[in-house]
């Protein structure tokens, strides 16, 4: 089995660690993924789940949380959602909405 590799791993606001694969960035970030325009956003990524405005457990599934922060020069506010198993989160995908949910 290949070993996945991160493209970074950090400690969130709640002191948990999470990491972004490689092969979630390439899915995150595919040309042919509507959300490929993330390319440039790998930072503000991990400022989201540093530093987020609010963090939702989500209703369908309590392995997943959607982390959010506004960014001003979107006016839109970043998600990024992390699923968590044995203790560590991985980011499953990242994108801008207009409003939390």
């Amino acid at each position: 089995m290949a070993r996945m590799i991160h493209i970074f791993e950090i400690i969130d606001k709640n002191k948990r660690k999470i990491y972004l694969t490689r092969e979630r960035w390439k899915h995150i970030t595919s040309p042919t993924s509507p959300h490929s325009y993330m390319t440039n956003y790998l930072e503000s990524i991990k400022d989201v789940l540093i530093s987020p405005n609010k963090i939702i457990n989500s209703v369908n599934d309590n392995t997943k949380a959607n982390y959010y922060k506004y960014n001003k020069k979107r006016k839109q506010h970043m998600k990024v959602i992390v699923k968590y198993l044995n203790g560590k989160g991985f980011v499953i995908s990242a994108y801008f909405v207009r409003s939390i949910i």
